[in-house]
């Protein structure tokens, strides 16, 4: 009986790390070919040409890129404050990867008689973690604006922190009615409760808010005043170089892609869907998020810094609050 147990013991665990590999390398894919994807959707909007020399089509930019950047020079300004320095790229790509551990990406399947559910691990408080994490990887800006000595990258580190306290709140606010609706933080029980019908049909104003919410949690068009290089340069990450560049790209890009897997989630019935398989509507439903990303990124201006501010405080924080007091009397009522 010791001996069964130990072996089912060995074995979650075998399971759970082979699902972490895998997550990680189609992840880190994903990543690099998101940014292709964002420089070839660009260039059509654009009317002008994307990458398309390295490989056919381009296909090969990604790698290229991540070649370049890793064989470039290593620069670490002289006065600046070198642990935190070195630290705040490893918090912002680690607090965005830590996401992905509770995303359920699919439905359950059998291998050799066992059931295996898609996702590394089902918290009863998966929204709450997907929510501490998110705050924590500002950290990560803040600590590499001032740790850089240089005084537009900490501008850059203090509108970071003023825009996520901003926004933090209204976002958060976004997905109460979901949470009244599901009855569970889970993402698992979540996805469960869209059986019948998308929680975008009954929540429209809390899926909005989380969209607009969530462009500016992660520093997009039109929130980017984080790296505004008409006034910043280019914002947290001036003095920083080669592979240290390169890993805040990914973690930005990290961070992009699970706020849309969230909204997938939370708003758009996660892998459910017909015809398909469950994994394949679930990427679908990722990448057509993505794609609407690039597409406001290509049409919509910058805002004004106090714009920024007084978008979030006066009428995010309003319209979520709104949103929930109707959410309470439409359930109360019916």
């Amino acid at each position: 009986m010791l001996e069964g147990m130990i072996l089912e013991v060995i074995l979650t665990i075998g399971i759970m790390l082979v699902k972490m590999i895998i997550v990680l390398s189609v992840l880190m894919l994903m990543v690099a070919y998101t940014t292709l994807m964002e420089r070839r959707v660009l260039g059509l909007i654009q009317v002008r040409y994307g990458p398309n020399r390295v490989g056919w089509q381009g296909l090969l930019q990604p790698i290229a890129d991540g070649l370049k950047l890793f064989f470039k020079e290593e620069i670490t300004v002289e006065k600046a404050n070198k642990g935190l320095y070195h630290l705040a790229p490893v918090i912002y790509m680690g607090c965005a990867l830590a996401i992905y551990a509770i995303i359920p990406f699919g439905d359950e399947i059998e291998v050799f008689g066992r059931v295996i559910p898609l996702h590394i691990a089902d918290i009863n408080i998966g929204i709450l973690y997907v929510f501490a994490l998110s705050s924590l990887g500002v950290y990560g800006i803040v600590l590499a604006g001032w740790s850089s000595n240089n005084k537009y990258s900490m501008l850059s580190g203090l509108r970071a922190a003023a825009q996520m306290i901003s926004y933090e709140l209204p976002l958060g606010l976004s997905i109460i009615g979901v949470l009244m609706l599901t009855g569970s933080l889970s993402m698992v029980e979540i996805i469960n409760a869209q059986e019948k019908v998308w929680f975008i049909v009954l929540q429209p104003m809390g899926f909005l808010l989380y969209v607009i919410c969530a462009f500016a949690e992660t520093g997009r068009t039109p929130f980017d005043l984080v790296e505004c290089e008409n006034e910043l340069v280019a914002g947290y990450q001036t003095e920083y170089s080669s592979m240290k560049f390169a890993i805040f790209y990914l973690g930005e890009y990290m961070h992009i892609i699970a706020v849309s897997a969230i909204a997938v989630i939370l708003f758009l019935g996660g892998w459910r869907g017909p015809f398909l398989p469950p994994v394949v509507w679930f990427l679908v439903k990722l990448f057509a998020f993505l794609f609407f990303f690039i597409w406001v990124r290509a049409t919509y201006p910058r805002f004004r810094y106090d714009q920024l501010m007084k978008f979030g405080w006066k009428i995010l924080l309003p319209l979520a609050l709104v949103n929930i007091i109707v959410t309470s009397l439409v359930m109360v009522i019916v």
